[in-house]
């Protein structure tokens, strides 16, 4: 975005998982006449949306590592690995499970997994299912268990299921990331919103019509002083103004001097 070019709205990928409410919230109390749309996507497509110009988006939340140096990425928090067993199965009777107890256990590995083990634990199953969303059926169906960061097992979450977290696994890292080639304002705006600066903070680059500060700029303060007169920009009220241009003093009250202080007239 160059010169005094206005933005029209801003895609934000999110990959499943991720919540991205709380930033959204912000974006819409902070830039309401930039529309913010948000575009879900699965782990394998999101590093694709963010290189794509045309249809893609401006930047998104998606899961680290990102697959290439051309983009950019801003660590955000890191999530528990939890296995998913079925309500009646063993471990629902645990606080939590070591990696050590899955060694006799199917353990499933979805082709869409996040997590990167050096060997995942327990004994593998036949065939890997396509998606999480498959693995967790098949759970349900008695067949193995799955190791998956906790807000994914929230996601797929059923009523015959349940999950324990794992320690000492593998854990999943979310992280906001956008093309090196795309770093707009508004991106830098989004930026801010994720590591918490407050809406007065000058690192943003300002936007067509704003300041710094993220208020109107100076032209557009006197248009709206110009509609309402006998008020500053900042909408105090102007002392009024005679028309020789000095202050009007104001009038007495007849029988009165100035202060108030006066004698009272006698009667006749």
């Amino acid at each position: 975005m160059t010169g005094s070019e206005a933005p029209s709205s801003f895609r934000l990928a999110y990959v499943p998982g991720v919540t991205p409410s709380k930033w959204v919230r912000i974006w819409n109390e902070r830039l309401p006449e930039i529309p913010l749309t948000l575009v879900q996507v699965t782990a394998a497509e999101a590093f694709g949306v963010l290189r794509d110009r045309g249809s893609g988006a401006d930047a998104g939340f998606v899961r680290l590592p990102v697959d290439g140096p051309d983009l950019s990425a801003i660590p955000l928090y890191t999530e528990t690995t939890v296995v998913v067993v079925p309500k009646d199965h063993l471990f629902a009777a645990v606080d939590e499970v070591t990696v050590d107890d899955l060694a006799d256990e199917i353990v499933l590995d979805p082709l869409d997994s996040t997590l990167s083990w050096e060997k995942l634990p327990g004994q593998p199953a036949r065939e890997r299912p396509a998606t999480t969303a498959d693995a967790v059926e098949l759970v349900a169906a008695g067949v193995g268990l799955l190791l998956v960061p906790q807000s994914l097992a929230r996601l797929h979450h059923r009523r015959d299921l349940t999950y324990r977290p794992v320690p000492g696994a593998p854990e999943s890292r979310v992280a906001l990331s956008w093309s090196q080639d795309e770093t707009t304002d508004l991106v830098e705006h989004l930026i801010g919103i994720v590591r918490g600066r407050t809406v007065n903070s000058t690192r943003g680059r300002p936007l067509p019509g704003r300041t710094a500060q993220g208020g109107r700029t100076a032209q557009t303060a006197q248009g709206a002083q110009g509609k309402s007169p006998g008020k500053a920009a900042d909408g105090r009220r102007q002392p009024a103004r005679g028309g020789s241009g000095s202050s009007a003093k104001p009038t007495r009250r007849s029988g009165s001097t100035g202060g108030g202080r006066g004698k009272p007239r006698r009667r006749s």
